[in-house]
């Protein structure tokens, strides 16, 4: 418990400090919308191809955790999209679906790597590694379509297709991980300006976050938004460790499946719904509620697939 609650904690914290300095006299109001451009145009690409192009692939053992994580995401993905007639009759909006389902499918991955880092080691961090080299592309390409299709864009497939095509984190993931695989050198300081940048998004990203929150709304969150809470932090896990199951994954694996699915939803996301007209405002209320909750839910996933993994 105390592992997971400091793995956390940090991210929380600078969610608060967002909301402060955002409330706080001292920063012009504009500096928060190019904030936003930066993180969603620099910082996150940076953080990505940094990430894709270190990554070890040479370590086959996990290729079926990374299936399976494959597999769940397009199960996750398939149940929203057919709950879709059901919410609009209930009147749910494009724009907050598309938030429900960026929030449902995506991870912190990095809150997940810290994790796995503390409690398994090397070989929790090669988990997820791989885990996140293996979704990365498909989860932004499928959450980029929807974004693009419910959220009052022209449904024109030329014009998604050239969304998904140019999106700077599905070309910055790619890119990576053709440096990666081909082996095509760095020039040293330009490797190392990418990583300065890197380190700069999380924290950044975080505080935009928290920046874009309304109090309001995470204190009484709409029902949609508590919907959203549930799926990610108790359904996609579940779905995750059912699809391991059938896979075959035992032990140490299955315990790091479910915590790459039971780790609350990226905070990038937020920045997509900013910027290609999702519902911003559910999307921080939900991000910041997964947080809250995952100090008691991560552990108690972790603990029972443990359980069940050991037989």
């Amino acid at each position: 418990m105390l592992i997971v609650f400091q793995s956390v904690l940090p991210i929380f914290l600078l969610v608060l400090l967002g909301i402060g300095l955002k409330r706080a006299p001292i920063i012009n109001p504009d500096f928060w919308d190019g904030l936003e451009q930066c993180s969603y145009w620099v910082l996150f690409p940076a953080l990505l191809f940094s990430t894709m192009a270190k990554a070890d692939f040479s370590n086959t053992e996990n290729l079926t955790v990374s299936f399976a994580a494959i597999v769940s995401v397009l199960v996750m993905s398939g149940g929203l999209l057919l709950a879709w007639p059901l919410l609009r009759n209930l009147r749910v909006g494009g724009p907050a679906y598309t938030s429900l389902f960026q929030t449902a499918t995506r991870w912190n991955a990095f809150m997940a790597l810290a994790i796995a880092a503390k409690t398994y080691g090397q070989q929790g961090l090669t988990t997820v590694g791989l885990v996140m080299a293996a979704i990365i592309i498909p989860l932004n390409f499928i959450n980029v379509t929807v974004l693009l299709w419910f959220s009052g864009h022209d449904r024109n497939y030329r014009a998604i297709l050239y969304r998904i095509c140019t999106n700077p984190l599905i070309l910055s993931t790619a890119l990576g991980i053709v440096v990666n695989l081909i082996g095509i050198p760095i020039y040293e300081p330009v490797m190392v300006t990418v990583d300065l940048l890197s380190q700069a998004s999380l924290s950044l990203g975080l505080i935009t976050v928290g920046a874009g929150l309304r109090i309001m709304d995470a204190l009484r969150p709409r029902p949609i938004t508590l919907l959203a809470v549930f799926l990610k932090l108790i359904a996609f896990p579940i779905v995750a460790v059912g699809v391991g199951a059938l896979c075959g994954i035992q032990g140490n694996g299955l315990v790091l499946l479910a915590l790459s699915a039971a780790v609350p939803t990226a905070m990038n996301g937020y920045l997509l719904a900013k910027q290609l007209n999702g519902d911003a405002d559910m999307y921080a209320a939900a991000a910041t509620l997964q947080v809250v909750a995952s100090f008691l839910t991560i552990p108690v996933v972790m603990t029972v697939v443990a359980y069940v993994a050991a037989g």
